[in-house]
């Protein structure tokens, strides 16, 4: 397997050449030879930018051919990727992008009604000496390829070796502050080429890019995954269940991995039948409970032959996966088996599950104490999962340590929320829960009291959260109370509130 991002790339022009790479359904296409040659453009329109190896590169996109295209250029340039995530509302963009010294952003122009690189500068933030526009700007940043020799570039390329740092991927903790863990070039490529192979992913797939690229699924299982095995991208910038179903049946999309609301989003769009989805043949599910006749639909309805489930995380990506022909029992109540030479233990103290092997992270960006908390000594990453091993090793999570939920497969963490929560003029105390939602699979409660003598509404609450935090994040009831339910060291007792109706 090739140990560098750079090196994959090269590898791939080679082993599939003419081969479709990229398709962008209405923008353009690529072969495995015209990825490389304007993926290493994009590396010298870095070099000419001032980046230097290991600097850093924040992306903040949908998923798109120019975000694909920027994140590989980026890494054959030498530099580390810094994905953000499009759902961050400007201050919280500033703060992860400032936090990584990035030197450059790529970011895109108005998306869904926002103007994001606005936002980020309405926050007074000083932004990166390198700034370009995704669509306004791209070409003109392309241009500048041309101040740096094709053998420059190569030997940046060649430099970079498998234990640097390949990416910095974000992720919230239980302190509300998010972490930035980093991984090596080995590790992401290393997290790919299980899934690909897990998968059985081929040249002949043609794979539908759903989950977002500045996530760890979709970039490493996504893009990567796709370099090493020869399928195609097909990268959807949001999903709309009418817009995927069109690009299924007009690109003749095999694979589509996604939150099981993806799924009952196909499953009972009205205008399904309307459209040939015969090409279907892989599903990989998880982030949620995955009920049996879910499976049993996904097959029946909509034609997959495989359906898989998954249980990972950003500081380790893939740590388990289903194999094709498991049962359907061991698909819809386990996670799989430890995949990637990871492996998988219980915490006989409290049930956690805990995972070693050659993708758990590197480590926090600048956080040694938080990575001490997530590594012990031993090399055992602690998730803050719950969960039971059977008798074949099959994992399945029965509970959370931490008070994450998660909606619409994304992970939401209540401290964060509750920090936003305190700065709320006229609020006193707020506790933050999820509770189930049909749809999205879970959705935030905040409980609210008052301070005496202020008036706080439950639409003031809602739309003070709306303007400081991504919308999946945003509390969708909000319940006052008087009071919170707290232990003898006045911790919010939690338990109690997620023991009422959930109405």
């Amino acid at each position: 397997m090739d140990s560098t991002i750079p090196a994959a790339v090269a590898e791939a022009a080679q082993r599939f050449g003419p081969a479709p790479a990229l398709v962008e359904p209405g923008v353009g296409r690529w072969s495995f030879a015209e990825l490389r040659d304007e993926v290493g453009r994009v590396a010298r329109a870095f070099i000419a930018a001032g980046i230097d190896p290991g600097g850093r590169v924040a992306v903040w996109a949908p998923n798109t051919s120019h975000w694909m295209l920027a994140a590989l250029g980026a890494s054959c340039a030498g530099a580390t990727l810094v994905p953000v995530n499009t759902r961050y509302t400007g201050v919280e963009a500033a703060d992860v992008i400032g936090r990584s010294g990035a030197r450059a952003l790529m970011v895109t122009g108005p998306f869904l009604g926002a103007d994001r690189l606005a936002a980020l500068r309405a926050t007074g933030a000083e932004l990166p000496p390198v700034v370009v526009r995704l669509t306004e700007d791209w070409e003109s940043f392309l241009a500048r390829a041309d101040e740096v020799p094709a053998d420059e570039a190569d030997t940046r390329a060649a430099t970079v070796s498998p234990d640097d740092v390949s990416d910095i991927l974000f992720t919230s903790g239980t302190t509300g502050r998010s972490k930035g863990a980093m991984s090596a070039h080995r590790q992401a490529l290393g997290v790919a080429a299980t899934w690909a192979e897990l998968g059985g992913l081929s040249p002949e797939d043609r794979y539908l890019v759903v989950n977002p690229f500045f996530h760890s699924f979709g970039l490493k299982a996504g893009i990567l995954a796709c370099l090493l095995s020869g399928a195609t991208v097909v990268p959807l910038p949001v999903f709309d269940a009418r817009r995927a179903l069109e690009v299924i049946a007009a690109e003749r999309i095999t694979v589509l991995p996604g939150a099981p609301t993806l799924y009952l989003s196909l499953l009972d769009h009205h205008a399904r039948d309307a459209y040939d989805l015969s090409s279907l043949r892989l599903a990989v599910t998880g982030a949620a409970t995955v009920p049996a006749a879910l499976v049993e639909r996904i097959r029946a309805e909509l034609g997959f032959s495989t359906v898989l489930t998954a249980y990972g995380l950003t500081e380790a990506v893939v740590a388990t996966m289903c194999r094709p022909g498991d049962d359907l029992w061991t698909v819809a109540s386990t996670s799989g088996r430890a995949a990637g030479g990871m492996q998988v233990r219980i915490s006989e103290s409290d049930g956690e599950v805990l995972l070693r092997g050659p993708n758990v992270m590197l480590g926090y960006l600048d956080d040694p104490q938080a990575t001490a908390e997530a590594i012990d000594a031993d090399g055992w990453l602690h998730t803050g999962d719950v969960g039971r091993l059977d008798e074949h090793g099959n994992l399945t999570i029965t509970d959370r340590l931490k008070d994450m939920y998660i909606c619409g497969g994304f992970n939401v963490y209540p401290a964060e929320v509750e920090r936003v929560l305190a700065e709320m003029t006229g609020v006193s105390e707020a506790a933050v829960i999820g509770v189930p939602d049909k749809r999205l699979g879970e959705i935030g409660r905040a409980y609210v009291v008052p301070r005496p003598g202020h008036g706080v509404s439950v639409i003031e609450v809602i739309q003070y959260c709306r303007e400081r935090l991504a919308g999946y994040k945003v509390p969708r009831s909000v319940v006052m109370r008087r009071e919170l339910p707290h232990n003898a060291s006045g911790k919010v007792v939690k338990y109690q509130l997620r023991q009422e109706p959930a109405w």
